[in-house]
C-alpha cells in the first residue's frame, strides 16, 4: 500500500497542469534513486572496495535509503510542506525527511519485516543526512556512504538527476534528467562522466578537477528547472489556488492533523483534490469552487514580478499581501488582503548567494593522494559571480482587480526601492481585461 501511495504522488506536484508530460510519480523517482545509488556504490567498490572495506550490507543499506527516501512526502510535492503546512501548522517544524523516517519504522512494524537493526538505522540516517538533524555519520568510518542519497555536505547526490530538493549524488542525478525529459527540455548534464569520476578521499566523495564544469552544469541545470518549470508563473498560480482550497477544507477534512501519525498520513495523496471536487458537502463549497476554477482555467491572475536588487538581497524579507494592499493608491477599486496573493521565489545553486562548488573537493588524477578546492576564476571567467535570485510575483485573485493590484505593486516598488524594479508595466490588455469583456 505504501508503494501505491508513491504512485499517487506526482513528482512535480501540480506542474503537469502546465507541462502535460510531467506526470511521473514519486514511485518512479524512488526506483531511479534506488538504481543510481546502487550504481554509485558499486562503482566506488570496484575502484576502492578493499581500501574502503565496502561490503554487501553497505550496498544494500544505500539502496534501501534511496528506495525509501521520499516515502514521507505529502501531496503536491513540496507545495504541501512549504505552503500548506507553513500556513496551518502554527510554527510547527515538519519536513518530509522526518516523516520518511517515521514511515519507514511504521512499515517495518505493521508488516513485521525482518531487517538487520543496524542496516535500518543507517538507512534512516542516510535519508535525513541533508537535514539539520544530528545523525551518526561522524561515528561511521564509512561516512562517505551518507553522501550518496542525501548529501548535506555539498549538494551532489543521485536524487537530483530526476526533483525539487537539495539532495545527494543519486537523488540529484535522478530528478534533473527525469524532469527535463518529462517537460520536453534538453539536458546537457552528463551523469556517466561524473559517476566515472568519483573517488573517496579523506572519507569524502571527490571528483577529478577536469570535471569542474560538468558539476557546474549539474547545479545550473537545477536552477534552470526551477526558473522554467517548478516556479513557472502559471504553475505557481495553480499551486496557490490548491493551497487556498486545502486550507478552506482543512477544518472539515482534518488534513493538517494527520501529519504526525504515519498510520493516517499515508492515506493523504494527490487524490485529495478529487475528493474535494466530487463532494457535495456544503462545508467544502468554497474549497470545491476553487478547484472548479482551476478546471475552467479561471486562475489567479499573474500581474507582474520583479527581481530583488542585488544590494537589497542580504536583508530581504518576504513580501506579503499586506505590503501590497498598504501601497494602493486612490483607484477605482479598494483592495483587501484576501484579494491579493504574493509568491516569493528563491532560485540559487543550492548554496545561497555562494558558489556551491566552493564546498566540493577535487583531485588531479587517479594516482593522486591529495584533494583540494578549486576557485572558479581559475577555471573560467564566464561563470556567475553571484549565485542567487529572489523574485517577487503578485497575483490578483479576481480578474477585475488586476489593474488595482498592478498599480499597488508598482507603488510598493517605488516606496521600497525608489524605482520600479519590474522589467515592464503590466500590459493594458491584462489590466483592462474585465472592462473589455464587458464591452464585448
Amino acid at each position: 500500500m505504501f508503494a501505491c501511495r508513491l504512485r499517487d504522488l506526482k513528482q512535480l506536484g501540480l506542474t503537469y497542469m502546465v507541462y502535460p508530460g510531467a506526470v511521473h510519480s514519486r514511485f518512479e523517482h524512488s526506483l531511479g534513486v534506488f538504481s543510481l545509488a546502487g550504481e554509485a556504490v558499486h562503482r566506488i567498490k570496484a575502484q576502492q572496495g578493499s581500501e574502503l572495506d565496502i561490503d554487501n550490507l553497505d550496498i544494500q543499506t544505500v539502496k534501501l535509503a534511496g528506495l525509501l527516501h521520499d516515502v514521507g512526502h505529502g501531496p503536491f510535492s513540496h507545495t504541501f510542506e512549504r505552503e500548506f503546512l507553513h500556513r496551518t501548522s502554527n510554527g510547527l517544524k515538519w519536513c518530509h525527511e522526518d516523516m520518511s523516517v517515521r514511515m519507514i519504522d511504521h512499515i517495518v512494524d505493521i508488516h513485521n519485516i525482518d531487517i538487520d537493526p543496524e542496516c535500518l538505522k543507517k538507512a534512516k540516517d542516510m535519508v535525513i543526512a541533508s537535514t539539520e538533524h544530528v545523525y551518526h555519520k561522524g561515528e561511521d568510518k564509512k561516512g562517505f556512504l551518507y553522501d550518496i542519497v542525501a548529501n548535506g555536505r555539498n549538494g551532489i547526490d543521485v536524487d537530483n538527476a530526476y526533483g525539487f530538493e537539495n539532495k545527494t549524488l543519486s537523488a540529484r542525478f535522478d530528478y534533473i534528467v527525469r524532469d527535463s525529459r518529462a517537460c520536453g527540455l534538453g539536458c546537457n548534464f552528463q551523469i556517466e562522466r561524473l559517476m566515472d569520476s568519483m573517488r573517496v578521499m579523506g572519507d569524502e566523495i571527490c571528483y577529478r578537477d577536469k570535471d569542474y564544469l560538468t558539476i557546474y552544469k549539474l547545479f545550473s541545470s537545477r536552477a534552470d528547472l526551477h526558473r522554467t518549470v517548478y516556479t513557472h508563473a502559471k504553475v505557481k498560480a495553480i499551486e496557490l489556488m490548491v493551497v487556498d482550497s486545502l486550507i478552506k477544507a482543512d477544518g472539515y477534512l482534518k488534513i493538517s492533523s494527520k501529519i504526525q501519525d504515519p498510520a493516517e498520513f499515508w492515506k493523504i495523496d494527490d487524490s485529495i483534490v478529487k475528493t474535494i471536487e466530487i463532494s457535495h458537502d456544503q462545508d467544502l463549497k468554497e474549497s470545491r469552487d476553487l478547484i472548479l476554477r482551476i478546471r475552467r482555467r479561471d486562475l489567479y491572475q499573474f500581474c507582474n514580478e520583479f527581481a530583488v536588487p542585488k544590494d537589497k538581497l542580504e536583508h530581504f524579507k518576504d513580501i506579503t499581501p499586506q505590503d501590497i494592499v498598504c501601497s494602493q493608491g486612490n483607484g477605482d477599486a479598494t483592495l483587501k488582503e484576501e484579494d491579493v496573493t504574493v509568491c516569493n521565489v528563491k532560485i540559487d545553486l543550492t548554496h545561497g548567494r555562494n558558489n556551491p562548488l566552493e564546498r566540493i573537493k577535487f583531485f588531479q588524477d587517479f594516482e593522486s593522494n591529495e584533494n583540494f578546492l578549486i576557485s572558479d576564476d581559475h577555471v573560467s571567467h564566464l561563470l556567475p559571480a553571484f549565485c542567487e535570485d529572489r523574485i517577487v510575483r503578485v497575483y490578483a485573485k479576481k480578474p477585475e482587480l488586476v489593474k488595482a493590484v498592478s498599480e499597488a505593486f508598482e507603488n510598493f516598488q517605488l516606496k521600497t526601492y525608489g524605482m520600479k524594479a519590474q522589467v515592464h508595466a503590466t500590459p493594458d490588455r491584462k489590466r483592462n481585461r474585465q472592462r473589455l469583456e464587458e464591452l464585448h
